[in-house]
């Protein structure tokens, strides 16, 4: 036996899917006729921790030059280490302190970490490697900074939770 699809689009025997989530940097869905709040400054925090971020990471380009044709191994620091940063902080801000304020997220996260790794500066790394005849360096470049990449957001992000359950068990986390 078959059904046929609602009005709605869905199938008679189906429940309507849930509402998508909603970003808490965005706030909740406007009711008809309601003004959007002004997202000017979700972008002044955005702009200002990009710009901390890139300072930073200019910093550590100029302490830790690469030479041309080598290893671009700051470049891979700078996004591993900004990746692992960002699982930390997304842990803490899930699971210690929900009701940040509005504007962390996006100051911390795609402003400061947004500005401070650059996957643009390792596309260009890799390109200038095999332009270089270096195409073992950048084949290894491309997929170190990837495969490192995903394990440090991923693995920082589940240490951080598993301390913050630990801590909480112990009864030093509220």
């Amino acid at each position: 036996m078959f059904t046929t699809a609602s009005a709605h689009g869905h199938r008679a025997d189906l429940p309507p899917p849930p509402p998508a989530p909603v970003d808490p940097d965005l706030g909740p869905e406007l009711a008809p006729g309601e003004r959007p709040e002004s997202q000017a400054p979700a972008l002044l925090a955005i702009a200002l921790g990009g710009g901390l971020g890139a300072v930073i990471r200019y910093g550590a380009t100029v302490l830790w030059p690469t030479p041309d044709g080598s290893f671009p191994w700051t470049i891979l620091v700078v996004n591993v280490v900004g990746c692992a940063a960002m699982g930390v902080l997304m842990a803490l801000l899930t699971e210690v302190w929900p009701e940040a304020p509005r504007l962390t997220r996006p100051f911390l996260g795609t402003g400061v970490l947004g500005g401070f790794t650059t996957f643009s500066t390792y596309a260009v790394d890799v390109q200038t490697l095999f332009d270089g005849g270096s195409p073992g360096r950048a084949l290894g470049t491309l997929s170190l900074t990837v495969a490192a990449a995903l394990a440090a957001v991923s693995g920082a992000s589940w240490l951080t939770r598993s301390a913050v359950r630990l801590g909480r068990a112990e009864g030093s986390l509220a």
